[in-house]
């Protein structure tokens, strides 16, 4: 990742909740008309599989 990358994230991540969601609402907008390449199976399967330990994580976390 870039510095002027990572200066943003960190400028983001300073702000107010409201001003973030106000952010992410403007790049995804922006975002949705990108051309992403499609993913193979392999992406996918790596992709869930992160989804799910991340949510055991926050699950055991929970109790």
């Amino acid at each position: 990742m870039t510095g002027s990358s990572q200066e943003l994230l960190s400028t983001f991540d300073s702000l107010t909740e409201s001003e973030r969601l106000e952010i992410a609402l403007e790049i995804l907008k922006r975002v949705l008309h990108l051309d992403f390449p499609p993913l193979s199976d392999e992406d996918l399967v790596c992709n869930a599989e992160e989804i799910f330990l991340e949510l055991d994580k926050q699950e055991s976390d929970y109790e």
